[in-house]
C-alpha cells in the first residue's frame, strides 16, 4: 500500500518540468520550420497571440530565425521575419548580429535591408569585429562605402585595438584607406561641430 505514494514523487517531481520542455520544443520546430523554408508552418506559429517566438534562439548556437535566413542571403525571408517583430540587433553566442553575418557574406542588400530597418552599424561581435571591419577583410569596397554612409566608425577598435582604417593600412589597400580617411575626417570634423572659419582649399 505504501508503494503507490512514493512512485507519485517522481511522477510530480517532473510536472513542472513540462511548460518549460514544451516551449522548447516549439522554439525548436520554429526554427526547424525555418531552416527547411516550410512558410506554412512558420506563419501558423507567428500567429499564436502573444507570441514571442520569431526571437526565439536555438539553444546550442544562440542563432534567431534572423540569423539564419541572413546567412543564407535570403532577403525575401529577411523582411518577412522583420515584419513579424524580428529583432534586427540580437546576438547569438558569438556576438553577432545579422548584420555581422551579412557583411561578413559580402552581403550588400542585406546590408541595406538591415541598416533601413535600425540595425547598429557599429555593434561588434564577441572579438569587437564591427561589420565595417568585416567588409574591409572581404574587400568589398561597395560594402564599406554602405556602411560609412550609414555613419559606421572607421577608427572603432576591435578587441586587439585594430580599426577598419588599420585593417586597410595592413592590407595595403589604398584605395579603401582614402575611403576611410575621408571618413574619419569628416566625422572628426562633425565631432566639432561641422563648422569651419575662414576659406577651405
Amino acid at each position: 500500500m505504501l508503494a503507490l505514494p512514493a512512485l507519485a514523487l517522481p511522477l510530480a517531481a517532473l510536472m513542472p518540468a513540462t511548460p518549460a520542455f514544451a516551449q522548447f520544443s516549439e522554439s525548436y520546430k520554429f526554427l526547424d520550420s525555418v531552416r527547411k523554408k516550410e512558410g506554412d508552418k512558420v506563419n501558423e506559429a507567428l500567429q499564436v497571440p502573444g507570441t514571442q517566438i520569431v526571437n526565439t534562439r536555438d539553444v546550442s548556437t544562440g542563432e534567431s530565425a534572423l540569423h539564419i535566413v541572413t546567412a543564407r542571403r535570403d532577403l525575401l525571408w529577411m523582411q518577412f521575419l522583420v515584419g513579424k517583430g524580428a529583432n534586427v540587433n540580437i546576438h547569438n553566442n558569438k556576438g553577432e548580429t545579422p548584420l555581422v553575418i551579412a557583411a561578413n557574406l559580402g552581403f550588400l542588400e542585406g546590408v541595406d535591408f538591415l541598416i533601413s530597418v535600425g540595425a547598429r552599424v557599429d555593434e561588434p561581435n564577441n572579438t569587437g569585429e564591427t561589420p565595417l571591419i568585416s567588409a574591409v577583410h572581404v574587400r568589398n569596397m561597395a560594402l564599406v562605402r554602405s556602411l560609412l554612409k550609414a555613419g559606421a566608425n572607421p577608427d572603432h577598435p576591435d578587441n586587439s585595438g585594430r580599426s577598419a582604417r588599420d585593417y586597410a593600412a595592413l592590407d595595403k589597400n589604398t584605395a579603401m584607406s582614402e575611403e576611410l580617411d575621408a571618413a574619419a575626417a569628416k566625422k572628426k570634423q562633425q565631432d566639432k561641430g561641422g563648422q569651419t572659419y575662414g576659406p577651405t582649399f
